[in-house]
């Protein structure tokens, strides 16, 4: 857990004497103390960051170095000590982050010998329409701040870029002003430094007015009574599955069982793991369903959230393709290519018809799974929760629009959202990123039938209390589309936003999400 503090640096510099330093860390904790009564008398800005790690018991402080000198000579001192201070702590973090933390860092720092930070000016990296954002760039090598021409090209989210340029790092840092949005978006600020033979890229992207982004995709008329035909098309289907004890993934506190699960009268099925507490009871046990990310794949390391079944839940990890997970992986990659993922894979097939596309049978075997993890006698008859990200994320959201017995819902940077909204000059669309293959946005028939599809109009039907996660430098499933999700979204909602992240998240935020649901059970 993340806490910033700006304005009241002072207040924690004055409790450092009571934080439990690692001993790495102790000299450099005090010398940041020395420095308190002649920093507050010199710097004119935000005098500092510090970033409190409490779960380590970490105090990292940094200079933003946007100060004014008065050209006196013992300011300089000051400020290279206060920069010698944050690149050791820096150092020590990376080189250390094992031995002295116990835990794995994806990010700033990371392990590598190169590093780039950029800062907004603004905290939170959001701004108003109308407003100027300025990022601090700096790049490092070994620690050592290096100097050079950056290459930069700005433009909005996913869109190519509209401007271009070049800056000097001085003393490894520069100050790039990115510019504004007259309407709500993002801007993306690209950066390319070479060194040493090769191009070290970044990327940071921030928001204006993210609150008032809107979806561009419209809910068709006749949206409600077509999901409701394909629901009722289930109810002429009898429950029909397979069950067969996976050992592998069986342990002294949890059970683990491969299920096929039979969809429709047409053949489709699905398969997943299903993980119960050991020794489960009768009527004890909420269920969880968790849709698996894009591709044609295996169900991927099926124990990394074993945490579900160990803290009480019945959980059904599924793929959507009617695979067998422990088919070798060359024939998912055979399967995958049958697809023609040059021209969007299985999912753009059947695209020209709402009713022949691909994801409607998926969607319908969302429903299946929850009529099944219903028919459990283990199920407390409460709770049905769904958890996904990116594809995952988006399937939790259109189970939760499509099956009113979903009772909590939580997913991270959704996929398959807002997805026609490329269609638009200028507009932000969703993952797969149809403008990708233009014969597609220009085919109104696909066009139609991606409204029937996308998360947007499902996010308008959910009723479930909703937990969602997103970065903002997600190139894969973008801010821009993840924000029209959530202003959509009219149920009770909490959010965590990781502006630094990308696609992925961290496995303490996917075990808070499982605490989360936890703590919004139905009683």
């Amino acid at each position: 857990m993340l806490e910033r503090i700006d304005d009241r640096a002072f207040s924690y510099c004055d409790s450092l004497e009571n934080v439990s330093f690692p001993p790495v860390l102790k000299t450099i904790g005090k010398d940041i103390c020395l420095f308190k009564m002649p920093i507050e008398g010199i710097l004119n800005k935000n005098i500092l960051e510090i970033i409190l790690l409490s779960q380590w018991n970490v105090v990292l402080l940094r200079s933003y170095m946007i100060v004014e000198y008065y050209n006196l000579k013992t300011n300089y001192k000051i400020m290279n000590r206060l920069r010698t201070i944050y690149l050791s702590l820096l150092f020590i973090l990376a080189m250390n982050m094992t031995s002295v933390l116990s835990v794995k860092a994806e990010n700033y720092p990371y392990r590598s010998d190169y590093l780039w930070l950029t800062v907004p000016d603004h905290a939170d990296w959001l701004y108003k329409t109308g407003e100027q954002a300025k990022v601090e760039v700096s790049f490092y090598k070994y620690g050592i701040p290096r100097d050079g021409e950056v290459n930069y090209e700005i433009g909005d989210d996913m869109l190519k870029a509209d401007k271009k340029g070049s800056f000097k790092l001085k003393n490894g840092r520069a100050i790039v002003n990115m510019g504004t949005r007259k309407t709500p978006g993002f801007r993306d600020l690209r950066l390319f430094y070479k060194l040493d033979g090769k191009t070290y890229q970044h990327h940071i992207k921030v928001g204006f007015s993210v609150d008032k982004i809107q979806p561009y995709t419209q809910e068709p008329k006749d949206f409600d009574a077509f999901w409701q035909q394909a629901k009722d098309e289930l109810k002429n289907v009898p429950m029909s599955y397979t069950k067969e004890l996976a050992k592998e993934y069986c342990t002294d506190k949890i059970d683990c069982y491969l299920v096929k699960l039979q969809i429709d009268k047409k053949g489709h099925a699905m398969y997943g793991y299903l993980f119960y507490p050991k020794n489960a009871k009768q009527g004890s046990h909420p269920v969880v369903l968790t849709p698996p990310g894009a591709g044609i794949k295996t169900i991927k390391e099926p124990m990394r959230n074993k945490y579900y079944a160990e803290n009480g839940f019945i959980r059904f990890e599924i793929e959507i393709h009617g695979l067998d997970p422990r088919l070798p992986a060359e024939t998912f990659q055979e399967i995958s290519k049958g697809f023609n993922d040059a021209n969007g894979g299985y999912l753009a097939n059947g695209l020209e018809d709402k009713n022949r596309y691909y994801m409607r049978h998926v969607y319908q075997g969302l429903v299946r799974c929850i009529d099944f993890l219903t028919s459990l006698p283990e199920w407390d008859g409460k709770n049905v929760a769904v958890q996904g990200g990116s594809q995952g994320g988006a399937l939790a959201i259109i189970a939760a629009g499509l099956d009113k017995r979903v009772t909590q819902c939580v997913a991270n940077h959704p996929a398959l959202s807002d997805m026609a909204a490329y269609a638009e000059k200028g507009r932000t669309g969703g993952y797969p990123h149809f403008n990708k293959y233009h014969e597609i946005l220009k085919n109104k028939d696909c066009l139609n039938t991606m409204a029937y599809y996308d998360v947007v109009n499902f996010a308008r039907k959910v009723k479930a209390p909703t937990y969602l996660t997103w970065g903002y430098n997600d190139n894969t499933c973008p801010p821009t589309t993840s924000y029209a999700v959530w202003n959509t979204l009219k149920c009770k909602k909490e959010a965590l936003l990781t502006p630094i992240n990308e696609h992925w998240t961290t496995p303490d935020t996917n075990y808070q999400q499982m605490v989360w649901i936890k703590e919004h059970l139905v009683k």
